[in-house]
């Protein structure tokens, strides 16, 4: 049943996507968070929704007759210089084969990531996407708070199987980024209920994260907290709600939690820390041969640790965000990843300042102050967990850009109106001297008769 339902929700969308291009790029956000196929058993497991959707939003747009315009900014070009960089190297990699079949599933992201810049405009259709994530991700979150809360926390919370989130590690951090997004819709809600509701799947979500029993998502999610409440608006009731809330889910955790925790401080006897550590220098070693481009995709292989590993015999995956674009694009792929991570966050920041001049763009107040949250979570929790090339933080950046768009426009549609209001006294003036100029010239030829 699961298979066919799923079947008939996409299939019966793709003519709306073909109308509408933009509800293509919710649809396939759906599909790519949520892996809704993944939680079938028959036919729909793999089967490519993703690409048909993909394929129909493509064709959405020669019929699609809305304006389309790009937000052109600096973030835009340091993303597509980045982009361009990762195609570069993959065609020098070191691994041809496997780095050419990461490369298909990067760049199809980044494809995506751009026509939700292209086709996500306006306050409307950012929230919509905004549900969409939170929705995709938060099921997890409150499936796998409420699992934990009925077994004690004595078990470990994992994503979708075969998809980018499947790993206690990478879904734990996949909900860090998504709490904060949580936290602006609810703000955003006028009625109670809604307001509860998501309060409720907040609390089963950071639940969930705890139970994960990612080292990484607990640091990413004690960094996040600090820096939610500080962008909050409403800091009084969220502070409230962390001072109770936070003891309460401490005390509840297992023992064998809180030791798995107590190795962070003791991370040189952590068969598993050492293990990422011996990767990291994997990286560094390689990219300092090969400085510009480094390995290319997929580069963390048991072959080239003999190569470049202090301990070739301890392979790890590259397990940092950080150093896995260091050891697959180089100092060069480094400095663009940073970069591109700090101009998202410093037009959020720029967002957030000038949203709070104007009443009718307080919710994007709210929103970029939320997704400075969201990345500052990825950016923690990252440092740990290989997840360069996740959807999510692409689309993170893609708000930030939207963000900014929106309020450009919302500006000019406020000065727009300043003009408009002030136009008719402009006008009166204007033909009250025209009438004194008249009257004038009659007078003078009044005169001249005389």
């Amino acid at each position: 049943m699961r298979d066919i339902l799923l079947f008939c929700i996409v299939f019966g969308l793709l003519p709306f996507v073909i109308r509408r291009a933009y509800i293509g790029v919710l649809l396939w956000s759906w599909l790519g968070y949520m892996n809704p196929h993944r939680l079938s058993w028959g036919m729909a497991f793999n089967f490519p929704f993703a690409q048909v959707v993909g394929l129909t939003t493509l064709i959405g747009l020669l019929f699609d007759r809305e304006p389309k315009t790009i937000p052109w900014s600096a973030l835009l070009v340091v993303w597509l210089i980045f982009i361009f960089w990762m195609n570069v190297t993959t065609v020098v990699s070191l691994d041809p084969e496997l780095a050419w079949e990461e490369w298909d599933r990067t760049m199809k992201i980044q494809l995506m990531s751009m026509l939700t810049l292209l086709l996500i405009k306006g306050k409307e259709r950012i929230n919509y996407l905004v549900y969409v994530i939170v929705g995709s991700i938060g099921f997890f979150g409150v499936k796998g708070g409420i699992f934990s809360a009925s077994t004690g926390g004595n078990f470990r919370v994992w994503g979708p199987q075969g998809s980018f989130i499947e790993g206690n590690n990478e879904i734990g951090l996949a909900m860090v980024m998504v709490l904060p997004l949580m936290w602006y819709l609810c703000t955003q809600q006028k009625h109670r209920f809604a307001r509860w509701a998501i309060l409720g799947a907040i609390g089963c979500t950071a639940l969930a994260i705890l139970t994960t029993h990612s080292r990484g998502a607990f640091l990413a999610i004690v960094a996040m907290v600090v820096v939610l409440w500080l962008r909050s608006r409403q800091k009084i009731w969220l502070g409230l709600i962390l001072v109770i809330a936070a003891p309460l889910m401490w005390v509840a955790m297992p023992e064998h939690w809180h030791e798995r925790m107590a190795t962070i401080k003791t991370y040189e006897e952590d068969g598993s820390a050492l293990g990422r550590i011996n990767a990291w220098y994997f990286a560094y070693n390689l990219a300092s041969d090969r400085p510009l481009v480094g390995g290319g995709f997929q580069t963390f292989t048991p072959e080239l640790f003999d190569r470049y590993a202090p301990e070739p015999e301890n392979f790890h995956d590259s397990h940092s965000i950080y150093f896995e674009i260091l050891g697959e694009h180089g100092f060069v792929g480094l400095a663009l990843f940073l970069g591109l991570g700090v101009l998202t966050l410093m037009m959020a920041g720029s967002t957030r300042r000038k949203a709070m001049r104007l009443k009718e763009t307080a919710w994007l107040v709210d929103l970029s102050g939320m997704l400075q949250v969201s990345l500052i979570g990825y950016a923690v929790g990252g440092a740990f967990l290989g997840l360069a090339y996740f959807d999510l933080f692409y689309h993170l950046i893609a708000l930030v850009a939207l963000s900014n768009y929106a309020l450009k426009q919302e500006m000019a549609a406020v000065d727009a109106d300043r003009v408009g209001a002030s136009r008719p006294n402009d006008q009166r003036s204007h033909g009250r001297s025209s009438d004194s100029v008249l009257a004038h010239s009659r007078t003078r030829k009044t005169d001249a008769a005389t």
